[in-house]
């Protein structure tokens, strides 16, 4: 398949035009029009800092749906106890940084650009991009920040400083998002981690299939 450049105008390939890999456009903004409109269609910007901005929309998907949720026991522990004080939409900008700032295992610099950092951060101020913080003595030591459209809420990045912080935030948020009705997570690409959290692969027809009836 081509890979589609983009231009001023706000639109998109389908998604089932993308690449075997998942990348499906090239170019465009990260302006709010372009992000909404994006998530909308199943397709969202993940580029380094060398690169321009690619977009993607990889088969299979990754997603979790709530009730599929998987917490150990340590875990449940870590929550009883108290471990940590969670907010929400309390520090975002304070999460999105720290989420840019944490290496990852094959990855040698950040795909959260300071591009990325201020889209997301007009997205949190006109109210669709969220964050959790787990906080421990007055410190954030975790948290996590992603996307909410309709009844589907698009992951976008985690971190922790402390045993179980992110996942503690992570679990308050699957609890909050079923009292909201929310019917399905996007976790975009598999990772052991969020595998072991619950989230599965479905193909990208399916996951359109859901994320239409989610958006709608």
């Amino acid at each position: 398949m081509p890979v589609f450049y983009l231009n001023e105008e706000l639109v998109f390939p389908p998604a089932e035009l993308a690449e075997e890999e998942g990348l499906l456009a090239v170019g465009g903004d990260l302006s709010v029009e372009r992000l909404l409109l994006a998530y909308s269609q199943g397709i969202f910007p993940w580029f380094s800092e060398e690169n321009p901005i690619l977009w993607w929309a990889p088969d299979p998907r990754l997603v979790l749906f709530p009730d599929e949720f998987k917490i150990s026991r340590s875990l449940k522990q870590t929550i009883k106890k108290g471990v940590y004080d969670v907010t929400v939409n309390m520090a975002f900008h304070e999460v999105i940084a720290a989420c840019a700032k944490t290496k990852r295992q094959g990855e040698k610099g950040t795909w959260i650009t300071h591009e990325m950092i201020e889209a997301y951060t007009e997205l949190h101020r006109l109210g669709y991009a969220h964050s959790i913080e787990s906080w421990h003595n007055g410190k954030l030591v975790g948290g996590l920040y992603g996307v909410s459209l309709g009844s589907i809420f698009f992951g976008e990045s985690m971190f922790s400083q402390m045993s179980d912080a992110s996942k503690t935030a992570f679990a308050f948020l699957v609890e909050r998002l079923k009292k909201s009705g929310c019917k399905l997570i996007d976790c975009q690409i598999s990772t052991a981690h969020l595998i072991s959290l619950g989230a599965r692969e479905i193909s990208r027809n399916e996951f359109m299939r859901l994320l239409s009836a989610a958006v709608s």
